[in-house]
């Protein structure tokens, strides 16, 4: 799809592409977002939208990605693909490339088990850990390189500074021995680099030396004494060494950035594609959006959709549809209703959605691929051109008809308006008859009669109206399919104070066939004034119905559960009784067994009558098992307290247990106890050890909320140690409850003793697992980057 930037700025999607770049963390991606355009494939734009729809949950769950501010390295590249040595900035702006690759690579975490579209970009993103560390090994800042960038570096820097205290200690006899009468100040400077002490004038002859430089006056002479030629000689040569090795490094830098410019190309990119996509996904949450369906029919039906540029407060959601047996929709109403707005939000939210973006509607909106969007939107009046508002909207609509396609969206407003309204309704009409014949989806505002009648009686076209308040004289915004819109001058004039015998006289100047239609579409406005409330009636019941009938199902259903749960217990007791009985009839007959091989033993008396007290033992023991009493210190105890509901109690005599449902004045309780309620005294009663506890639904709550929310930067800034640290104490509570492993703290340089006071801290915090000052590009030494355990 191309869509011209005439249809694209009537329907305001470049104010759209600001807001849109304005939440997009990069130079690239607000680049993307500003020159962004709708597509014409329609599997192209379900992969884009799903792409958003899976960074927003990203975004829920991990926070925003964490681009780096990279910039755009393609000249860098190009630059050290053609030999040049790059600058100590750009190697910079290089290794956050890799930085930032890096990272992203490891974004999604765990989050990498569910697949998502946006899996094959992430895995696309190459880090070279090596060349990342080289480069921030070797560079600083964009002024300095490292001691330790190479061993022959650190070897000149450690004699440089050797020459250089050399030097100092020199100087120290001219600046504290017999010369200092002759210097201006008792200091030493440097001139050219060279090392030179500040002489007076008159004094020339008792320094001998080499003169670098005067002073404004030329009172005083920059000497640089002849003992110290050879050593800041030294030190010069030791600086050209220095330079040379530094461009060594630097070549060497260099070329391994261009053996990686094509990875390092791809990864900026594939970052770039993220940063806009993830921006989208803010956009999205912003606007409180949704992903709409690209249908294969030609429709768009929009539920609720808000204007994402009129404030959402004040915004009325509208629901408009076109398509299906209904392919073109005439709005009528009076001025200021909203039929324009609605015609835009129409063509506006087709753009968005083809361009890849949630629009700012209910669930369920459908949006059709349109070849073009077609709109004759406002006042055209050109000046330059000599047309009138009239001519201008028929230059319009000529390239319209001569344009339009079976899969366009045709958008007029106002149409017919500006000329003669008998010819103007006649030529409206005719336009609307041509576009509905070409097949495209179409919408028209208008305030003809005319077209009214038109859209009652052509197949394929439906009335739409904008509602107006007549009490208050104030349109409500709301757009109702199916009636056309009834007139309101007469009635707005009385209001405003119009004279009634004025309005009379004028009544009888409207053709006899007019007042007979807006009268009907004045009862139809009141029959469907009564059906809406019938509907939104109809509506509520059923849903208080479809509640009340899901409230009883999850009743009967945990019934159900814990029915089954009690039989399955009561039958696994019943089994080991069981068991015990058979146990204890195999013991009596083992033991009759026995007294009958011995009766006539001598002692077969005491040893039958043994016998005798240990079966009556076991069946005692057995019966108790069968029906256990309650026991005997039972019968003296009292509740500690009232029952309330909810409470776990016993039944004293049947050992049964269950829950307090209530607790009437005569002294009863209401028991459930498993599917059946019961009423049982309350001295039948007692509480049970462990009572059940209260469940915290707004933890879970808490820690949604925290994640979603949760910034990945502490500002304490301008606070003293100890009120840093309360802070900075909570903050790695949340970080820990939002699970996010490494987070900032922003402290400032100053004059370090803040950053001193809270690394104090977290050398003992058994939370952190370590902690390290920023390097270039995260903030130096006025951040701390803490990684939690």
């Amino acid at each position: 799809m191309t869509n011209e930037w005439r249809s694209i700025k009537a329907l305001e999607f470049d104010k759209v592409r600001e807001m849109l770049a304005i939440h997009c963390p990069t130079d690239g991606s607000r680049q993307m977002a500003l020159s962004l355009l709708p597509s014409g494939d329609a599997d192209d734009i379900r992969l884009r939208l799903r792409r958003v729809t899976d960074a927003k949950q990203m975004i829920m769950k991990r926070g925003m990605i964490p681009t780096g501010q990279v910039k755009d390295v393609s000249a860098i590249l190009e630059r050290a693909d053609k030999g040049a040595v790059l600058t100590l900035r750009e190697l910079l702006d290089a290794g956050n490339v890799l930085r930032t690759t890096r990272s992203l690579r490891e974004y999604p975490g765990d989050l990498s088990q569910s697949e998502t579209s946006l899996d094959e970009l992430f895995e696309r993103l190459l880090p070279d850990r090596r060349l990342e560390d080289r480069i921030y090994r070797t560079v600083i800042s964009e002024d300095m390189i490292a001691d330790d960038a190479s061993p022959a570096l650190s070897d000149i820097r450690r004699k440089i500074k050797q020459a250089n205290n050399t030097v100092r200690d020199m100087l120290a006899k001219y600046t504290s021995g017999s010369y200092s009468q002759y210097l201006q100040e008792n200091i030493v400077t440097q001139r050219g680099g060279r090392w030179v002490i500040p002489v007076k004038q008159e004094y020339r002859a008792n320094v001998p030396g080499l003169v670098h430089d005067t002073s404004a006056s030329g009172a005083t002479l920059f000497i640089e004494p002849m003992a110290l030629v050879d050593q800041n000689n030294k030190i010069r040569e030791l600086e050209g060494k220095e330079s040379r090795e530094i461009e060594r490094i630097l070549f060497e830098l260099s070329a391994l950035v261009s053996a990686s410019s094509k990875q390092i190309a791809l990864d900026y990119e594939n970052i770039t594609l993220l940063a806009f996509i993830f921006g989208c996904a803010q956009f999205s949450y912003d606007l409180d959006a949704d992903e709409p369906e690209i249908s294969e029919k030609r429709e768009i039906v929009l539920n609720k959709a808000r204007h994402p540029l009129l404030d959402r407060k004040k915004t009325v959601p509208v629901t408009i549809y076109v398509g299906g047996e209904s392919r073109m929709l005439v709005i009528t109403g009076p001025n200021t209703g909203g039929k324009t707005v609605s015609l835009k939000t129409l063509g506006l939210f087709a753009i968005m959605a083809q361009s890849g973006l949630h629009v700012p509607a209910e669930s369920g909106s459908k949006v059709c691929v349109f070849d073009e969007i077609f709109c004759d939107v406002g006042d055209e009046q050109s000046i330059e051109q000599s047309l009138s508002t009239f001519s201008a909207h028929m230059v319009t609509l000529v390239g319209i008809l001569d344009k339009m396609t079976p899969e366009s969206l045709v958008l007029i407003d106002e149409l017919g308006a500006g000329t003669d309204p008998v010819e103007g309704a006649a030529l409206a009409v005719a336009i609307l008859e041509t576009v509905l014949a070409s097949g495209a989806l179409c919408a028209a505002t208008t305030h003809y009669a005319e077209l009214k009648a038109f859209a009652i009686e052509t197949d394929g076209v439906t009335n739409a109206s904008c509602e107006f308040d007549i009490n208050t004289l104030r349109p409500t915004y709301k757009l109702v399919i199916g009636a056309p819109g009834k007139s309101m001058a007469f009635a707005i004039s009385e209001h405003l104070g119009l004279s009634p015998e004025v309005i009379e006289r004028a009544k009888k100047h409207v053709d006899p066939e007019t007042r007979s239609f807006e009268r009907v579409i004045e009862k139809l406005d009141s029959s469907r004034f009564e059906l809406d409330s019938e509907l939104e009636l109809a509506r509520r019941l059923r849903r208080e119905t479809e509640e009340q009938k899901a409230k009883i199902e999850r009743e009967l259903e945990a019934r159900d559960g814990q029915s089954r749960r009690e039989a399955e217990d009561m039958l696994r007791k019943a089994r080991t009784t069981l068991e015990g009985a058979r146990a204890s009839v195999e013991y009596i007959f083992k033991e009759l067994d026995e007294v009958k091989k011995s009766k006539d033993h001598k002692d077969f008396a005491s040893k039958y009558q043994s016998v005798k007290q240990d079966v009556r033992k076991r069946l005692s023991d057995l019966d108790d098992e069968v029906n256990p009493v309650a026991e005997e210190d039972d019968a003296d105890y009292v509740l500690l307290r009232a029952l309330e509901p909810g409470d776990a109690v016993i039944h004293r005599s049947l050992g049964t247990e269950g829950t307090v449902v209530s607790v009437d004045e005569k002294g009863n309780a209401t028991v459930q106890m498993g599917a059946m309620k019961t009423r049982i005294p309350v001295d039948k009663l007692r509480l049970a050890e462990k009572q059940p506890e209260k469940k915290k639904d707004a933890v879970s709550s808490y820690h949604a909320k925290l994640s979603r929310d949760f910034k990945a930067t502490l500002d304490v800034r301008g606070l003293n140690g100890e009120d840093a640290w309360f802070l900075i104490d909570k903050y790695l509570d949340d970080a820990k409850i939002a699970s996010v492993n490494s987070v900032t703290i922003l402290h400032g340089k100053g004059t370090g003793a803040l950053r001193k006071a809270i690394w104090g801290y977290l050398k003992s915090d058994n939370r952190v697992k370590n902690f390290r000052a920023g390097q270039y590009g995260e903030g130096d030494y006025g951040v701390t980057v803490v990684d939690l355990k």
